[in-house]
């Protein structure tokens, strides 16, 4: 297992943000976390990535507990940009490079030349849609075992969706696992080999999406409406 979470437990203040999760996700695979807004989503990838501190439970990424040893075995895109906005993205490109010792700076320059970037521009001088491109380029040059993305298309025009969603499994190692965290659902649901419903801070549902998909009508956005259709 790539991730083990076993009855996690988070709080703020006497609001309960996770209800006792646990879930498990095997290497290789790729997985939607989905669910709406509020529903634990953002806060158990943070817990997970060590940016925020669980009440209870266990959580082990490779075998490691959070902390130092288990950051080195994740690539994590958030949802909000966090480039110094006054960087050149080829120093975007060597900052990741110096920070990270699994981290590949010719793949990263073969990716931005695909997606038409200038590297010799500033951040700021980039669209919303193109400083998230630069930053998934960013975490999928990195060679490790498991991938989070939280909302990694929700900037990116309808257009180029396609293309970015290549991009990510072009480039996501056989063996690593990729948790995608998005409520764009119909965009992404035909890369999925897992699905985890999520709401209220509880798992709601973790089944193979195939499996999923042939109960529903071929469509994991299917499912997942007639799942919240209740809340």
């Amino acid at each position: 297992m790539v991730l083990e979470c076993k009855d996690v437990v988070k709080k703020y203040g006497q609001k309960e943000a996770l209800k006792g999760v646990s879930l498990e996700l095997e290497s290789g695979k790729i997985i939607g976390l989905l669910g709406p807004n509020g529903s634990g989503k953002t806060t158990l990838i943070k817990i997970i990535n060590g940016l925020l501190e669980k009440n209870s439970g266990t959580i082990r990424v490779c075998g490691q507990p959070i902390g130092v040893e288990s950051k080195k075995h994740i690539s994590y895109l958030p949802e909000r940009t966090y480039l110094n906005q006054d960087m050149k993205v080829k120093d975007c490109i060597r900052m990741f490079k110096d920070f990270y010792t699994d981290f590949n700076d010719q793949k990263a320059l073969t990716l931005v030349k695909k997606l038409q970037i200038d590297p010799n521009e500033k951040m700021k001088h980039l669209s919303k849609g193109t400083k998230e491109k630069v930053q998934l380029v960013l975490v999928m040059s990195r060679d490790t075992d498991l991938y989070i993305l939280d909302e990694p298309i929700a900037g990116v025009d309808p257009a180029a969706r396609d293309l970015i969603l290549n991009l990510i499994v072009s480039n996501l190692n056989p063996q690593a696992s990729l948790l995608i965290c998005t409520h764009l659902i119909y965009d992404i649901e035909s890369i999925l080999d897992d699905v985890v419903f999520i709401n209220e801070g509880k798992i709601l549902l973790h089944r193979n999406a195939d499996e999923l998909r042939s109960e529903n009508n071929g469509s994991i956005n299917d499912a997942f409406r007639e799942a919240f259709r209740c809340f």
